[in-house]
């Protein structure tokens, strides 16, 4: 499974339509390490969300995994199951002082980081999640694309295509250049069907 570099994840893991930025954008490194709880996204191992959630439940610390239904095939039968909503992540509140027994954890890689400094998620961010995930509306996760961005088709007829999103909406138009001749054409595609590239 591919992953992020750890540098390229922060706090706006959680804004759709923001790109990630210094920490200085979102307050001074001296603002992050107060002794106030603040969530943080904790970096895990594939497929050990759950298990780094139980830990830190068991040591009295406030942990949110989003999860979403999804069906999951064997070969003689096919169910339902709570995913991670963001694989290989689940966020949890605390004060920095309480960063080693946070580390510590079985599973648990880092805390996503800004030079060496966790970085905080805000209450805002959190609580849209979760309020999503409490909801009755159907969601997916979707990968985080901006306009300018090179991105791939994943799905469809134009499976492979490899473009530049000039606008992002429900639907995504992509721009297709032959670069040398300088010359482009464009096409609306289903926005889910993008990744980037």
């Amino acid at each position: 499974m591919s992953r992020w570099p750890l540098p390229a994840v922060s706090s706006h893991l959680l804004s759709m339509g923001n790109s990630p930025t210094a920490p200085s954008a979102r307050g001074s490194v001296e603002d992050s390490c107060s002794l106030e709880p603040a969530w943080y996204a904790v970096w895990t191992r594939s497929r050990h969300e759950q298990s780094v959630r139980e830990q830190l439940q068991q040591k009295s610390i406030d942990v949110f995994l989003p999860t979403y239904t999804r069906w999951s095939r064997w070969k003689d039968r096919k169910k339902k199951l709570a995913w991670p909503l963001f694989p290989g992540y689940c966020f949890a509140k605390f004060d920095t002082s309480a960063r080693i027994t946070v580390l510590k954890c079985s599973g648990v890689v880092n805390i996503v980081s800004f030079d060496g400094v966790p970085a905080p998620i805000t209450n805002q961010e959190i609580s849209s999640i979760r309020k999503l995930v409490e909801s009755d509306m159907q969601y997916d996760p979707c990968p985080l694309i901006h306009e300018g961005m090179m991105v791939e088709v994943i799905h469809g007829p134009l499976m492979g295509v490899i473009g530049r999103l000039l606008r992002k909406s429900a639907q995504a138009r992509l721009i297709l250049s032959v670069d040398l001749i300088k010359q482009a054409v464009s096409v609306v595609v289903d926005a889910a069907d993008v990744r980037p590239y």
